[in-house]
Formats: structure tokens, sequence, C-alpha cells
């Protein structure tokens, strides 16, 4: 065994300076070559006719193999799957009060993305925010961040080539900051997605994107950090687990990718940590893993699945041991148990140490969070837990945000799209209040017709269309497919004011 090794050692070694002698031959021939095709055209000023490009760095694979380190045989792979996104919001704004009332966490990290406050606080012109998004398939879908085309009552996507198209909403998902759209386009240049676990700390990768206003930027760094919570994202629900990169990324490269050297995406460019609002070293990206579970569910469910422990937990680390007066391990901490949740029913018990999930390790609370965050309600998942110094497993079954173990599906057609709206029927306790025996209340605007052509605010309830009744989602659906012409919805808010809204259904 110890020879084995040994001649395995003298290999590498072998390999290694082969390629280092490889790498100082190519780079001698590059200054040789300038010298000899040098011509003094000026008085003491030294012209080079050319200056060859040449591989002089080398990186290993996975497998331990020589390869040039090269980045411009990457870029052209990824360039045109990476588009610009210009999202308007218009109507009124008096004294910035719409912004206000619409808090942007991530305002801290990138500042305001949209412009155009006159000096006196009135709103003249549109507001335009700026971004990026990936294509990631040849039917038009593109993933992005959903603080990228918040709030916005236009989308607007330009592609490499400098060609454009109105952008719909297929569906968005706060807790990760994505949201997922899609343009009518042929011939698409897409990204595939890789496991993100895979990414190592330390491995190149590239940021591309739309930064400042520069379109079809590429930055070159390393893989910093894996599993980072920077605490940007304030939903209820939030799931932070950053890919933290040195790559240069700046406001506009939101919603960018962050691709390995094989041309892949590894992640999606969401935040910066900086006291200017500009690059300062430190990039975040949510891992191409979470990216895959959100966009497989906004298209199979409408919204986004996601399976719960009921454990509210921290990283375990010296300090949190200390004031515990329990041994240090390594893990996550449970700090409380939520009455019958998935964890309560399968023996969870606050001060238990979670070790690892399904095989995997568990080493801090963002990576915890990054594992269940890609499983679904019903879905069981085998814990590894330390309590009192003994470790034990158990099988968890995850719930949803109600409770249960079922999917909750939202009714997603296409004239839904068309529209830009989320609906749900309204339940029963708000339907007695109003005196309604049904009704589908809007529960989220995107940009589409509604946003575009009236002023209806979400929690509106319809009633009628076109004079005919609604009851349930099924109606809005029947009465509004494959219309063509204007539309006029008849309902009212919960303070039991009541509303028309008038608009047109032509494509």
């Amino acid at each position: 065994m110890e020879s084995n090794t040994k001649t395995k050692s003298s290999g590498a070694w072998k390999m290694y300076f082969f390629s280092a002698l490889i790498a100082l031959a190519v780079s001698y021939g590059v200054i040789e070559f300038n010298k000899q095709t040098t011509t003094k055209g000026l008085p003491g000023v030294t012209v080079v006719d050319s200056v060859p490009g040449s591989h002089v760095l080398y990186t290993a694979d996975n497998e331990g193999n020589i390869k040039p380190l090269d980045f411009t045989e990457t870029s052209k792979k990824v360039l045109d799957a990476v588009v610009h996104i210009k999202s308007t919001q218009t109507g009124s704004f008096y004294g910035n009060q719409r912004a206000r009332e619409l808090p942007d966490p991530f305002k801290e990290f990138f500042g305001d993305m949209f412009k155009g406050q006159s000096p006196e606080g009135m709103q003249s012109q549109p507001r335009v925010g700026t971004g990026s998004g990936v294509i990631i398939n040849d039917k038009g879908y593109i993933v992005t961040n959903n603080h990228v085309i918040d709030n916005a009552d236009e989308i607007e996507v330009t592609l490499y080539d400098n060609e454009s198209y109105k952008a719909t909403v297929i569906g968005t998902d706060p807790t990760t900051d994505l949201a997922l759209l899609q343009i009518k386009a042929d011939n698409l240049r897409t990204m595939s997605l890789v496991n993100s676990d895979d990414v190592e700390v330390g491995e190149w990768v590239l940021a591309v994107g739309n930064p400042l206003g520069l379109n079809s930027t590429v930055t070159a760094g390393i893989i910093s950090a894996k599993a980072r919570n920077i605490h940007i994202n304030k939903d209820k629900f939030a799931v932070e687990s950053f890919i933290q990169t040195d790559a240069a990324i700046n406001p506009g490269n939101s919603g960018g990718a962050l691709v390995n050297l094989d041309g892949n995406l590894v992640g999606i460019n969401t935040a910066i940590a900086s006291t200017t609002g500009t690059y300062t070293g430190y990039g975040f990206a949510v891992p191409s893993n979470i990216v895959t579970k959100v966009v497989e569910d906004l298209l199979k469910y409408g919204n986004v699945q996601r399976g719960m422990l009921g454990v509210s937990i921290r990283t375990m680390d010296s300090n949190l041991a200390k004031e515990k007066g329990v041994d240090f391990t390594k893990g996550v901490w449970v700090e409380q148990v939520g009455e019958g949740s998935g964890a309560d029913e399968a023996g969870v018990k606050s001060g238990d140490v979670i070790l690892g999930v399904d095989g995997m390790e568990t080493n801090s609370s963002p990576r915890l969070q990054e594992i269940i965050a890609g499983k679904r309600p019903g879905d069981k998942v085998v814990l590894l837990v330390n309590r009192e110094g003994n470790e034990k497993e158990l099988e968890v079954t995850l719930q949803n945000s109600e409770g249960g173990t079922g999917i909750i599906k939202k009714e997603k057609k296409e004239v839904f799209n068309l529209l830009g709206a989320d609906f749900e029927n309204v339940n029963k306790d708000l339907a007695k209040k109003l005196s309604l025996d049904g009704g589908v209340q809007v529960s989220k605007l995107y940009p589409g017709k509604i946003k575009k052509e009236t002023q209806m605010r979400e929690g509106f309830i319809i009633t009628h269309i076109d004079g005919k009744k609604v009851t349930d989602i099924e109606d809005v659906a029947d009465i509004l497919e494959g219309k063509k012409g204007g539309v006029m919805l008849e309902g009212l808010y919960e303070d039991g004011s009541k509303y028309y809204y008038a608009f047109g259904l032509d494509s």
C-alpha cells in the first residue's frame, strides 16, 4: 500500500512539474515572439505588431487532469444565454409614497434600482429598474431575482443580440428572491444547471450580467464560501444559503449567472455586501439546486411547495454551547419544536443538535435550510441528531405552511398569465362578512393586462365578469379563456367599497 501511494505521489509530481515546464516554455515563446515582431515606428517608442493569446495558466479538474485556465471559451458559451431585464413602474408617485409602502430589503445592498424622482418629490416619468436574467430552456423561460421585477407594471427582456421582447411573469418566490419569466422567441441559447452541492470553495467561476448599465459583462473570481446567510431577505419563510464569490458583482448583475468553467449555471447572482453600494469583493448567489426546485414547482404547481421541519434553529458554536451548558458539537442547535409539527411527531426535542439530513452534513443553519428547501410537503427525511452525547436517527415527514402534508397547488392557467394575477377563492369568513355567496380574490398582481390598464389593488374580490356571476376560480377561467375585446370586472374590497375595472384582452 505504501509503495502504491508513493508511486501515485511521484506520478502526480511529475505531471505538475511537466505542466509547469509547458507553461514556462509557452511564456518564454510569447516573450521571444513579441521581441521578434516589434518595430520602432516612433522615436523612443516600441510598438508591438501583435500579441498572440496563449494559455499560460493551468488548473486541475475534479479528476486531477491539468487543463488550461481559459475564460474565453466559457464566455462564448454563456453570453447568449444571459439577458438584460428592464422593469418599468408606471402611474403617479407623490413623495415616493409607493416606494415607502413597498419595502425593499435589497436596497441596503444595491441602493434604489428605480430612478426618476423630480426634485419636488412628484413622479414625472415612469420609474425604470434594470437587472439580468438567465435563459434556462428553449421555451423562453428565464430565471431572475424577484426584486428585479417586483412591483413592475411592464417587463422588457433584451437578448445578447439586442432584440427585445415583452416578458410574462410565470411565478415568483419571495422566500428565495427568485422569479420565473417567459418570452415568446425562437432559437434561444440556453444554460444548463448543475448540482451546486458539487461546487467547491476555491473553484473558478464567472459572473455574467449587466452591471451599472454595461450590457453583457463577464467577471472572474472564485467560490469564496458556501451556505452564507446575510439576513437580507425579510420574508417570514426566507431561505438564505448563498454561494459567496469574489467575482465582481454590481447593481444590474441581479438575476444574472454565476457559472463554472464548463459554462453551466451554479447560481443566480443576488446581492453584494458593500458600504458604498458597489463591488467590494463580496458577492452572493442563490445556489442552482434551490433555483431548480423553485422553477420545477412554479411550472408544475403554480407556486413553490415548501416542506417544513417545524423547528427554530441556531448554528452551533462554542458560545452557544457555553450558554446552554453542553459540550460543543458541530451542527445545528434546535431551539424550539413547534407543537404538532413534523419534527414534533418524529420525536425531535429542544436541545437536540442536528448533525445531518439524509446523509448530508449540516454544519450550519443555512445549510440545513438549503437541504430542506429542496423538499416538498409529504417528503420524508432522516435526521441524524446528537442528544446529550448520543447519536440517533429520526424520520420526519415534512409539512406545508398550513400544518398538513399535502401539496397546496395554485391554479395557473394561460389567461391568468396574460392578466398578470394570482387568484384564490374568497374564504368563507370573509364571504360571510361581506354577505357574498362566493367570489374570487386577487392575491397577487404581476406585470400584465390588469396592472397595466387598471388601478386595481391586490385584495380585490371579483364577483362578476361582463355581468356574469363569479363564484370560484374556474368561473374566471371559463369566462375569459379565449375571449377577445373588452372586459368589465365588478367586485369589492374587504372594506366593502365597490369598484368596476375595464381592460382589453386583445393580445
